[in-house]
């Protein structure tokens, strides 16, 4: 994990995550620069570098900033883009009432340096609006914690995600933001940006285990599909749910709902390291879609008691880990299915038993 590579000023944050494979190089590329964004760049070989020119980056034309070395070994990119959060309440009519929209490219941002864990491969952007008329924010923030993994395992914190070594978990987190209405939900929208052949897809999995993450039975993806081979290359994961906790268990549940995914007509807020990397030809030669999102309980309760919302998200590269069935489920339906076999065999052996005893070498008076 390296900060601000090549930068010793601490005004601005730059990520770099570089995970190095036998044959190949994964680089994830985190900055809260204009709106907070993620570069996911897979490459071939294991000595590619990530290089910036930091005027050029920080410039109005930030266009060709950043770059792999050499380029030839990069074999796909792609981009999330966090955009807006929205805040709405729904009204006795059932109309839903939206607050100003907090858009996530005005937000100012701390140091990351001062968050950032080099040992559990952990950190936090943390930011508030930059104007809050409303001063819903005056003892809130909002953030987004990165954390990127060495190996395959599986989260303690509910929602329990499993996870690869060829994915990170971003988590975002409202704590402390005074909601405008009584009964105030939030929308979380962000986008992604693909190489033209790609398109996305959101896959909804339901299973009726739920033992790693109690009451939550549907899991949902938004998978990047290759259109020549149908290969999937990139993947962005999460569980139907969201929580009211710093220490999450089932009782603080945030129902979680997703609004459809669409291609975006409009162009990115300022992203600056969206620009940097692609080019002016966001919007035209790539292809951007974007998705809502919702967060909220009944009425909306949950968050106006505590005052905390936390939902995470998996990415990564390839395909997104698939739940099998745990020991402790597959144990239980083998004792429920098969009592009964055992069961109807001990019964019908019995009958058969109790049939042959009947027979007797007299015959029956008559």
């Amino acid at each position: 994990m390296q900060y601000n590579p090549g930068w010793n000023n601490s005004s601005v944050n730059l990520l770099h995550v570089r995970a190095v494979g036998p044959s190949d190089t994964l680089h994830y590329v985190w900055s809260s620069i204009g709106a907070p964004t993620v570069l996911l760049v897979a490459t071939a070989g294991r000595s590619s570098t990530l290089r910036v020119n930091w005027t050029r980056l920080l410039s109005p034309a930030p266009a060709g900033a950043i770059w792999i070395d050499p380029p030839s070994s990069v074999v796909y990119s792609a981009a999330v883009v966090f955009t807006k959060v929205f805040e709405y309440s729904e009204a006795k009519t059932l109309e839903e009432l939206f607050y100003p929209t907090y858009d996530l490219s005005d937000f100012s941002w701390d140091s990351v340096n001062h968050t950032l864990n080099h040992t559990a491969l952990t950190a936090e952007f943390t930011g508030i609006p930059a104007t809050d008329p409303s001063g819903s924010f005056s003892n809130g923030s909002l953030a987004f914690r990165v954390t990127a993994y060495e190996a395959g395992g599986r989260d303690g914190p509910l929602p329990s995600l499993l996870h690869t070594a060829n994915s990170s978990k971003v988590e975002f987190v409202l704590a402390g933001v005074v909601p405008r209405g009584n009964s105030s939900r939030f929308v979380l929208e962000l986008a992604t940006v693909e190489e033209t052949g790609v398109m996305q897809k959101l896959r909804s999995t339901r299973s009726i285990d739920d033992e790693y993450t109690p009451t939550i039975f549907e899991m949902l993806s938004l998978v990047a599909k290759s259109q020549n081979d149908s290969s999937t290359l990139s993947f962005l994961q999460w569980k139907a749910t969201a929580y009211g906790s710093q220490t999450p268990s089932r009782e603080d549940s945030i129902q979680c709902r997703s609004r459809g995914l669409q291609a975006a007509n409009w162009s990115l807020p300022v992203s600056s390291i969206v620009h940097a990397y692609f080019g002016e030809g966001v919007g035209s030669t790539y292809t951007i879609s974007a998705i809502n999102i919702s967060f909220g309980g009944e009425e909306g309760k949950v968050y106006q008691e505590k005052r905390y919302l936390s939902w995470s998200a998996l990415l990564g590269f390839g395909q997104p880990p698939k739940d099998t069935f745990s020991p402790l489920v597959i144990s239980i339906m083998a004792v429920a299915l098969g009592t009964p076999m055992v069961m109807l065999l001990v019964g019908s052996c019995v009958v058969l038993f109790a049939q042959r005893k009947r027979y007797s070498e007299y015959e029956p008076i008559n």
